[in-house]
């Protein structure tokens, strides 16, 4: 089939890193897709060598495309152009009309996933509009996962990847990334990674350039030393996350990659001016520390808290060898519901 995904890059390069990976997911297994971005210039270094499979179009082209695909996707609520919509009124077989929604674990997700949006009026008056929402349960879409990722993981060799790129562990030297917006306690968490031997891989953006601009030229305290990552390919990322002991990301395509590299992490909520994150920060804390141990799962629970802004000071850090059984078996648990683009497919195919 042919799929139009359409995707505003609204900021922090969350949006279209989502689109990206289902858009070349599709692909792999054998759609055709279009993606219709307002800005493509991430794709740069986020995708360098493209997709076969996935035409990267411009947003602005869309409203005199003259055929609409069999699926449209439009992410996160972003309105596809009126006169794309009007042209898929009017087709004899209207394309699947799919929004598909920001990642959460609150329990509106499960109600509301897969629920029908009648269009009554406006460019797609007559149309069905169709909600998808990802999610952490099996009553939802599920996480985007493709095929061989996690053989690809298992098999990863961390230590030898981060040597080949110059970043080499030394003896007793535990690994960190960082990836953070704006506002991040970056202070209280260089100390507290300065206690132990610690090589600290920070992201380009806000992560890097508070790092440097706290470490000064030499870029280390203690027993810290850190380096500022190049921007790095989606699959070099991933590498990234799985190489590392301990792992802060931030937004929705990191935070699910973090997830699969199965390394302690932290999340990095994307802070909305109204507070409307923090009901969606506990929900996933909620669902992701239920059943760990009391003492260790508070300290956990402690540093997402601190690190958001939600509570006090950054605590230490709660034991890592505990943390990386935790979300081994995490893991393991979301490994049992299908992934997002076989429920994609399977939802389109009931729809048409």
């Amino acid at each position: 089939m042919l799929w139009d995904v359409f995707c505003r890059v609204v900021d922090n390069f969350g949006d279209v890193g989502v689109c990206w990976r289902a858009s070349a997911d599709l692909a792999a297994r054998g759609e055709h897709v279009r993606l219709w971005l307002d800005d493509a210039s991430p794709l740069a270094w986020m995708a360098p060598g493209g997709r076969a499979g996935v035409a990267v179009r411009d947003w602005a082209d869309a409203a005199s495309e003259p055929r609409p695909g069999h699926v449209v996707v439009e992410a996160f609520g972003c309105d596809p152009p009126g006169p794309f919509v009007r042209r898929m009124a009017a087709a004899a077989r209207p394309p699947v009309w799919i929004n598909l929604e920001y990642l959460s674990a609150e329990a509106y997700v499960e109600r509301s996933h897969r629920l029908p949006s009648p269009q009554s009026s406006g460019p797609g008056a007559g149309l069905m509009k169709w909600f998808f929402y990802p999610g952490f349960t099996p009553r939802t879409g599920g996480l985007l996962r493709e095929p061989g990722l996690l053989p690809a993981l298992r098999a990863h060799d961390g230590d030898a990847w981060l040597a080949a790129r110059g970043w080499p562990r030394r003896d007793g030297e535990r690994v960190a990334s960082l990836f953070c917006y704006p506002g991040a306690p970056v202070p209280a968490w260089l100390d507290r990674l300065s206690a132990a031997p610690t090589l600290l891989l920070a992201t380009p953006g806000a992560a890097g350039e508070q790092v440097s601009q706290l470490l000064g030229p030499d870029g280390s305290r203690g027993a810290l030393r850190a380096v500022t990552l190049p921007w790095l390919p989606q699959p070099e990322y991933d590498r990234l996350l799985a190489s590392c002991d301990l792992n802060v990301v931030r937004g929705e395509d990191s935070f699910v990659r973090a997830q699969w590299a199965a390394r302690p992490f932290v999340w990095h909520i994307y802070p909305q001016p109204d507070g409307a994150h923090a009901a969606k920060l506990h929900a996933f804390m909620d669902l992701h520390f239920a059943g760990a141990h009391a003492n260790w799962g508070s300290a956990a629970r402690s540093i997402w808290t601190a690190w958001n802004g939600l509570g006090g000071p950054l605590p230490p850090l709660p034991d890592l060898a505990h943390w990386r059984r935790h979300v081994a078996g995490w893991r393991d648990g979301l490994l049992g519901q299908a992934d997002l683009v076989t429920q994609l497919l399977g939802f389109v195919a009931e729809r048409r």
